[in-house]
């Protein structure tokens, strides 16, 4: 049987084409993999998308399952639900979450893909590695009972953060964002929210995701003495200029890095499955649907790229829908 599938690739930055790709049979510990949804997350793809990604962070910056190198040619995304057509009988038939680039099938080693909790739909799986991403986060940030805090950035992974954290008991949290529509997105994951200029101060534990150095600033301004910024925003290749001047040393701040990947420290008996098997769990709760607020068909992908980098659609989770299965497959 010959296989063929269609990827979405970035060919150069700012201009993506969907290329057919041929697929080998599945070996005796490897799946294939139908799609039936990706994400795109609009931050760290769209900075990936227009070729921002510093030549001393190319290997770093690697997916899982990337093809080609940065700039471009890259196939790149890490969002990826769908069905096993074929594999070991334990996993044949289930729904599973893959860190995969936006592609119709895929065939990768089984242990690649993890299996959806009941009660997690596949629509919402797509929010796994950016759930994954917010629990790291709060491991290195080690929140406390009472706390009061404020996420600054109202993007994917802000409000991931922010919609975790208002599960906490007793916790006083504030999403942050200049976008005064992201009021609605908090409300909706239970927590708080202000723009900017009116966010609550004396905070003990301020998470920055704006990807802004005014926002970074701001979160340093609304920390308490000896308190925490813990960093998630990537910048690229942007230069970022911070007032670390000012009272920042008087008031004893600390402003910490946390990125997904690698495990937090303060969970360094955790493996990477044992995080994002966590991720899924969480994504049972339906109030997470507020992530994911648009949609649009894989063909699309090459005219809804651009108009997502530029902010034309405006998005937390994007989520291509994968259709007509039996294009893909020839004998």
């Amino acid at each position: 049987m010959n296989r063929t599938a269609r990827a979405f690739w970035l060919d150069s930055p700012g201009r993506g084409t969907i290329r057919e790709v041929t697929l080998p049979e599945p070996g005796a510990d490897e799946v294939l993999v139908r799609s039936l949804f990706s994400g795109v997350s609009r931050g760290t793809e769209t900075l990936v998308f227009r070729g921002g990604v510093p030549e001393s962070q190319h290997a770093v910056m690697r997916a899982p399952f990337q093809e080609g190198d940065f700039p471009a040619p890259v196939k790149y995304g890490y969002l990826n639900v769908g069905v096993v057509e074929e594999g070991p009988e334990a996993l044949a038939g289930r729904t599973v979450f893959c860190l995969y680039p936006h592609q119709t099938r895929y065939v990768v080693p089984a242990a690649a893909v993890t299996p959806l909790p009941d009660g997690v739909p596949a629509g919402r799986a797509v929010l796994a590695g950016t759930v994954e991403t917010a629990v790291n986060a709060l491991w290195d940030a080690a929140p406390l009972v009472g706390d009061r805090i404020a996420v600054v950035g109202g993007g994917m992974v802000g409000c991931s953060v922010a919609a975790l954290l208002a599960r906490f008991p007793g916790v006083r949290v504030q999403l942050v964002d200049a976008d005064p529509a992201r009021a609605k997105t908090a409300e909706a994951l239970g927590a708080g929210f202000a723009l900017p200029g009116d966010a609550l101060g004396d905070c003990d534990l301020v998470v920055h995701a704006s990807a802004t150095e005014q926002g970074l600033s701001r979160a340093l301004e609304l920390l308490r003495p000896e308190g925490t910024v813990v960093e998630l925003s990537w910048y690229g290749d942007r230069p970022v200029s911070l007032p670390l001047g000012e009272a920042f040393h008087s008031r004893r701040l600390v402003l910490r890095s946390s990125q997904v990947g690698t495990i937090s420290p303060a969970r360094a008996n955790r493996s990477y499955a044992d995080r994002l098997a966590l991720a899924l769990d969480l994504l049972a709760d339906p109030a997470l649907d507020a992530l994911i607020t648009g949609e649009s068909a894989f063909e699309e992908l090459p005219d809804a790229m651009p108009r997502l980098a530029s902010g034309e659609i405006p998005a937390l989770c994007h989520r291509v829908r994968y259709t007509d299965p039996d294009r893909d497959t020839h004998a």
